[in-house]
């Protein structure tokens, strides 16, 4: 079936300032666009930051069709909130923001960040945390047809982040058990902390929400690493998924797609 490729515009185009990255992206051939939570300093932004943001969506013409809730400050290392009992406000705070922006670009899929383990909170109190929040948040989006992604990370770059594996993911789905949290199914960090992604995406099928695509290790293009992109959409394209695949890799250099010539849309 053909491939839908949109553009992380967080991680690529990031030669140019946030707001002319999805224009970038459209002058690139692609129709989509993710990203992480725009501004990492605060879970509620100004107003004019939010319509800033939304009118360069708009303006390039895309589809917007991923977004992470605030996950604390990413440049300084944090990765998530929602399990952290001092946070959960904030958290919760941000859920406000993405509605209005799904009201704005018609953004359905949520990506939720879990967080580090704590210092000084036991384990179980923030997975408890962290369920009653996913809850709130699916809920929240619920009731425009939005759906939460729940995401491992690669081990050793991103502290003591608990969601290691596809497992680990699917053990808070299951927990959280609301029909639309998802599994966000990403090839590096999967890649990188041994997962078989081929058999991942066999027995998890029915859980994946969304795909993003960068090679391990390096995090790098597909090509410039070890995975088997061939392999990997086949057993996609088997599997019957036939949402976006977000390219969320590093570009060695200015962004370009010339890998794609191997793999197309």
């Amino acid at each position: 079936m053909p491939r839908r490729y949109a553009v992380n515009c967080s991680i690529l185009f990031t030669e140019l300032p946030l707001l002319e990255r999805a224009a970038a992206a459209r002058d690139a051939g692609f129709e989509a666009v993710e990203f992480w939570w725009p501004w990492p300093e605060a879970p509620v932004p100004s107003e004019s930051e939010i319509d800033a943001f939304c009118q360069s969506i708009e303006d390039a013409g895309v589809r917007h069709i991923g977004l992470n809730f605030y996950a604390g400050d990413m440049p300084a290392g944090e990765r998530g909130v929602l399990s952290d009992p001092a946070r959960a406000a904030e958290f919760r705070e941000s859920a406000g923001v993405l509605e209005r922006i799904a009201e704005r670009t018609g953004v359905r899929a949520f990506n939720a960040l879990y967080g580090q383990r704590l210092d000084g909170v036991s384990a179980a109190e923030q997975d408890r945390v962290a369920t009653q929040n996913l809850a709130f948040a699916a809920r929240r989006v619920a009731a425009f047809g939005g759906t939460v992604l729940v995401e491992p990370l690669a081990r050793g770059l991103n502290g003591a982040y608990p969601l290691e594996t596809a497992a680990d993911a699917i053990a808070v789905l299951r927990r959280v058990d609301e029909p639309n949290v998802k599994f966000l199914f990403d090839a590096f960090h999967l890649a990188s902390n041994g997962d078989d992604l081929e058999r991942v995406v066999r027995e998890h099928a029915a859980d994946i929400g969304h795909v993003q695509i960068a090679d391990a290790p390096g995090r790098g293009a597909p090509g410039t690493g070890g995975i088997d992109f061939g392999a990997l959409f086949r057993a996609l394209d088997e599997a019957g998924y036939d949402g976006w695949t977000a390219l969320e890799y590093k570009p060695d250099g200015p962004t370009g797609f010339g890998w794609m010539k191997e793999w197309p849309a």
